[in-house]
């Protein structure tokens, strides 16, 4: 099986329970839920996505042959000096990446020393031994993932409220404001949602504020 990745960059994770952990980016190309094209946004499933997972034109990105090419090319961008106290770590995110992340694929991260985390629609099953699982339910789009260590709702999205997810078996639950004009006003309701339930976290888009991929 080849692998399309959009690029693969080094960063510091900016949303949810990693927050400020120094990680290495594998965005795949392709989506369930949108094409990824604007004349398509009408139509798709997610409407409100605000990611470029589209061709293989991103830094670092292109078809890669075989799993061990990917872990490879992930490798080569954390940093030569690495610390036997902070295992590195790739996250993969999309798009969709369970449309291409396989066992190989995670057979051939770990071999590179890497732990695992994805970002997922979860309208897939992931494959075996993934490390940390954050899944980011759509409104209109079946949910087959439900268990996880992470549940990241975007709020607020008609059909998708936050007391629909509560009872999944995760074990952080977030609540992120939905970016664009309404993003400070989406911002507030995340803070009152959360505040009246307090199982629910406030996640934030920090790499937007600070200016970093």
């Amino acid at each position: 099986m080849s692998y399309n990745i959009k690029e693969i960059f080094f960063t510091l994770q900016g949303e949810g329970a990693n927050t400020g952990r120094p990680a290495v980016f594998c965005r795949f190309t392709g989506c369930n839920l949108w094409t990824g094209h604007e004349k398509d946004r009408a139509e798709a499933i997610c409407q409100f996505c605000d990611t470029d997972f589209v061709g293989t034109d991103g830094m670092g990105g292109g078809r890669f042959e075989t799993a061990s090419e990917v872990a490879q090319a992930v490798s080569a961008k954390w940093p030569a000096k690495r610390s036997e106290n902070a295992r590195p770590l790739v996250v993969c995110t999309g798009g969709e990446p369970l449309l291409q992340l396989d066992e190989s694929l995670v057979t051939a991260f770990h071999q590179e020393g890497f732990e695992i985390a994805i970002e997922t629609n979860g309208t897939r099953l992931p494959p075996h031994e993934i490390d940390w699982v954050c899944v980011s339910p759509k409104a209109s789009a079946e949910l087959l993932l439900r268990s996880g260590n992470e549940l990241k709702l975007i709020f607020p999205q008609e059909n998708a409220e936050p007391e629909l997810y509560e009872n999944l078996d995760f074990d952080h639950f977030y609540l992120q404001p939905m970016d664009g004009p309404q993003r400070e006003e989406n911002t507030k309701l995340c803070i009152r949602y959360c505040l009246e339930h307090p199982q629910w976290k406030l996640s934030l888009q920090t790499h937007k504020l600070l200016g970093i991929p």
